[in-house]
């Protein structure tokens, strides 16, 4: 396949792009600072130097694309609007470019539902994590309504904590509903499920929770 991944410099973003190499498939890697790209030289991947927040200039990184992978995401605490300004530029210019298919990463963490635990849904969740990451979560929250507002072949992945660490090669999914004991994850794998994720229809305009 032909992928077009957003947020490519980043922990997740970098996985995406090794893992998409390896499993063949030719990456178009968007990002504002080459020179940040932990990733290899490759006869396959192509590396476009743009503002994601600018549909006019991703479009042309996206137009041949089978596939759009965004692992767009806030870099501190602080206040963001990565996430939802490049969910809205990256949808805008895959309808002008007639690409459908769109997998963003969000999170977990902002959106409690009957699949966690009581405390977890509680507590945890909208008291604990909700004032440390305020602000990163409304910005989550704020894409997710950007891409669930779209007619594009969206799915959404919401991980738990994300770690830096080998891959273990399994993990659990569920479709439109949280994890219970789901508390990590490795970027590697959350790379592994997106990529998986790709080609599975079942999973067109739902979320997808993933987590070991």
């Amino acid at each position: 396949m032909r992928l077009t991944i957003f947020g490519a410099t980043g922990g997740t973003g970098t996985q995406l792009v090794r893992r998409a190499l390896e499993e063949g498939h030719d990456v178009t890697a968007v990002v504002r600072d080459p020179a940040r790209l932990d990733v290899p030289a490759h006869e396959r991947l192509e590396v476009v130097t743009a503002d994601v927040r600018d549909p006019v200039a991703i479009e042309p990184a996206i137009a041949d694309a089978d596939a759009v992978l965004s692992a767009l995401g806030p870099r501190g605490r602080g206040p963001t609007t990565i996430s939802s300004e490049g969910a809205r530029a990256i949808a805008e210019a895959m309808g002008k470019a007639g690409v459908r298919r769109l997998l963003v990463v969000s999170a977990a963490g902002p959106f409690p539902d009957a699949g966690d635990g009581p405390v977890v849904r509680h507590v945890v969740k909208p008291i604990i994590l909700g004032r440390l990451l305020r602000d990163a979560f409304e910005d989550m929250r704020r894409c997710e309504e950007e891409v669930r507002a779209t007619t594009l072949d969206w799915t959404i992945v919401r991980p738990p904590r994300l770690v830096d660490k080998a891959a273990a090669g399994r993990y659990r999914t569920a479709t439109d509903v949280n994890l219970r004991g789901g508390h990590a994850i490795a970027r590697a794998d959350l790379a592994a499920c997106m990529l998986g994720l790709v080609a599975d229809d079942a999973s067109v305009r739902h979320h997808v929770s993933v987590a070991y």
